[in-house]
Formats: structure tokens, sequence, C-alpha cells
């Protein structure tokens, strides 16, 4: 007589192991840092996990924590004073390494933490002259870490549409670009307060800023820098241009001083509990004083700034930045074998760190038209963006922290692209001594990097 089978046993199925979030910390708790704690902290809780921050200033980390506890209800995030970097890598181990730093130290961050085995997002610019350059790319050649550049304004929707436009050939071949960028004077003379005014700190705005419009360009017609020639002047800010035109009063700083009261151009940090905290509550450690007189001495980078580019695909730009004009926004301009491209874009300002909101900033208007040769103009919808800098703050942190689709507009940046935008602006400067045009190559031959 034949026995029954056995049953097998059910086996048990294993739960499954936790993801693990990835690490990230910050150094440098500027107002700038705020847009990454933001992000990690409430829309990537899940995946990511900041922990630590890194600072010279003590006070401006507690002030941070302060804020994250009150806002987001989480514990105090570990701090360590800069001095103590390889320190904080070492403890609180984190993947990658955030920098955002006064721009001409996020070199000494950006290559120590790939030295250290971490991985680096940094704000722009990479940084502020061309051997600092080369010492980052040969970090990263050396070690193999890899390094992003957050470019935001690569992702606002009218500047994604525009590459739309450029990538279907609607123009033909792009020969020739205008590009007139403006900064009001708000967000302008804001530079000429903080420790932007000081050229080695930042390589002046055709670094600081002008990275983000040359980044653009690269970008938008796939190519990359040779020639530079450039004029730049202090023409509207500094004592001497005050003077001049007879608006000049003595003050250090807009902060208490009677002088400054009925100066437009003065900044009262007690005018915001933000400016307050991060800063003037913080001078007693380091002596930053973040309201400093537009119209004092000590300012050595342009408000007044005119360059010619020519790329290596041929194609030319003329470009002008000023920093004192009465509207915010830039136009530029395409010129094609078939056409032409123009946008227009008159946005809002803000003070940074002067509000609470991330990335505050808002579209007043903006007109994209195409017009091919032998045709009507034609006016292009364009989707309106969330948040700061168009939209491209959103869409920016979800390419750096979340699971982003594949982009067929190539919007993310990596080292290389953040070398060739600043390549352009170190150029200009270059040029701007010298009083001679400038070959790229003989500041860093991209292409042996590449």
């Amino acid at each position: 007589m034949s026995s029954k089978p056995k049953k097998s046993a059910k086996t048990k199925a294993s739960p499954a192991a936790p993801t693990r979030k990835k690490r990230y910390a910050i150094v440098g708790t500027g107002g700038r840092s705020a847009m990454f704690s933001h992000a990690l902290l409430t829309d990537y809780r899940e995946t990511c996990e900041l922990v630590a921050l890194c600072d010279i200033n003590q006070t401006r980390m507690d002030f941070h924590n302060q804020e994250f506890c009150e806002k987001y209800n989480v514990p105090a995030i570990p701090t360590f004073h800069a001095s103590r970097f390889d320190e904080m890598v070492e403890t609180a181990r984190p993947d990658v390494v955030i920098v955002t730093t006064i721009d001409r130290a996020h070199h000494r961050y950006i290559i120590r933490a790939m030295e250290l085995g971490c991985d680096a997002i940094t704000e722009k610019p990479l940084t502020v002259d061309s051997q600092k350059c080369l010492e980052i790319l040969n970090a990263i050649r050396t070690t193999g870490r890899n390094l992003k550049v957050a470019f935001n304004y690569r992702y606002a929707p009218v500047r994604s549409k525009v590459k739309e436009l450029l990538l279907s050939g609607v123009i033909g071949e792009v020969k020739s670009v205008h590009f007139e960028w403006l900064l009001n004077t708000r967000h302008g003379a804001d530079y000429f307060r903080r420790w932007h005014r000081d050229k080695r700190n930042s390589g002046g705005l055709m670094v600081h800023k002008a990275t983000h419009h040359f980044d653009l360009v690269n970008w938008w017609l796939e190519s990359t820098p040779t020639d530079v020639f450039a004029f730049g002047d202090l023409a509207f800010y500094g004592r001497a241009n005050a003077e001049e035109r007879g608006v000049w009063k003595f003050y250090d700083r807009g902060t208490g001083s009677e002088a400054a009261k009925d100066d437009p151009f003065s900044l009262d940090l007690n005018s915001s509990e933000r400016l307050q905290g991060l800063y003037l509550n913080a001078e007693k450690e380091d002596g930053y004083r973040r309201d400093q007189s537009v119209f004092g001495d000590g300012i050595s980078i342009e408000d007044t700034m005119t360059v010619a580019v020519r790329y290596a695909s041929g194609a030319q730009m003329s470009y002008s930045l000023h920093a004192y004009a009465p509207w915010e926004g830039y136009r530029i301009a395409f010129n094609g074998t078939n056409g032409r491209i123009e946008l227009n874009h008159q946005e809002s300002s803000y003070i940074n760190a002067a509000s609470g909101d991330v990335g505050e900033g808002v579209t007043k208007s903006e007109q994209l038209i195409v017009l091919e040769n032998f045709k009507r103009p034609e006016i292009i919808e364009v989707p309106k963006g969330v948040g700061g800098h168009g939209g491209g703050d959103v869409v920016l942190m979800e390419a750096l922290f979340g699971n982003p689709p594949e982009d067929p507009l190539g919007r993310a940046a990596n080292h290389i692209d953040g070398a060739r935008s600043i390549l352009t602006g170190i150029a200009a400067n270059r040029s701007m001594e010298t009083g001679q045009a400038v070959k790229v190559d003989d500041l860093v031959r991209l292409s042996d990097w590449e």
C-alpha cells in the first residue's frame, strides 16, 4: 500500500530590507542653503536624510536648526565648525556633500569631500578662477567621484521651451545671439552690500551671476565658448559715483543708521527675522556685515558689463549685464538661417534670505515668439512654473534628490558644464584687465578633461 505524499512545508517570505536613505551634509549655511535643506526635509525625506550642517558660524547653524524644528518638526541636525570638516565626514558619513559656501571656498570643500570618498553638489558658480577650476577637474579625475552643479535656470519651463524650439530646427542653424540681462535697483544693489562686492570672493558678476546666463547659452547652442572680449566698469555704485552725482551720504551700514533711513538702497537687518537670525545675530562670530553701504568704499566688482563671445559652432553672442535697472529680467534673441526666436521675460526680484519662503520670486510677464522667414510670427504658449526661478527650483530638486524621468533636453549639469560656464566669465574678467580678447583654451583646455 503506497503512502500519501507529504505536504511540503510553506516557506515564509523574508521581509524586504528597508531601503537605505541617501545621506547629505550641507557646508555653508547662508540663505542659499535653505533651498536644499527644505527639499531634503520635506519632499524627499522618505529617501534622503540631512545628516550634518557645517559652517564657520555656529549662530547661523543654530538658527537653521531652530527653524527646522519649528517648520518641519525634526530634531536638531548635528553641526560642525568648518575647521572640523574632516571630522564631520567621518562622523556623519554623508554620501554627498552640498557646497553652498562663499564662492571662493567652493573648490576647497568640493575637493576635500571627494578625497574623503563623497560625491558633491555645488551651488553655482563652480568656482571663481581658472586655477581653482583646474584643481577641481583634477580631483574628479583622481578620485573618480561625481560632481553636479545646481543650474536651476535650465529647468524653468520657458527656458526649456526655448531648448525644444532650437532642437526642432525651426529657425535653422543659429548664427548669432543677443542677450541682455537687467538686475533692478533692489536685487542688483544687493550684490554690492554683501561679500560679492569683493571680486576675490565672487569673481564679480561676470562669474557669480552671469554663470547662469553663459550656461544657458552653452546648453541652448550645445557649443563651447572659444573667444571672449569684454568691457566693464563700476559706473553707478561705489563712493566715487555717488559723490559725483551728489547723492552720497556717509554711513557704514544700513542697520541702525540715521543717514541710511531715507536711502532706498540701504538694508536694515532688523527688517526681517530671517536676516536678523542668519546675519545680524551672527556677526559676533565672524564679523560679516550683510548690510554694507552700496555707495561705500571697498567695492571691486563691476555693475555695467558688455561681452562679445564666439563659440566653437561659429555662432556669436553679444551680451550685456547691468545692475541698476528700473525693472528686472532679460531679453534674448537667436538669429538662425531660417528665422529668429525672441524671448522677453520681466520678473520681480528678491533680497536673498529676506523671506522665509524659499526661492521667492514671481514672474510678471513673458513672451516667446518664433519668427520664421517669410511667415507670420507665432506666439508660443509656455506653461507657467511654480516656485522660485521661474519654476526651475522645484524641477532641479527632483533631478538632484528624486527619480527624474529621462530628459531629452539634457538639463542636468555636470562639472564640465560648470567649468564651461565660468570660463566665459573668467575670460571676460581677464579681457577687462588687459583690454585684449581672450582665448578660453588659454585658461583651461576643457577638451583635455572631457
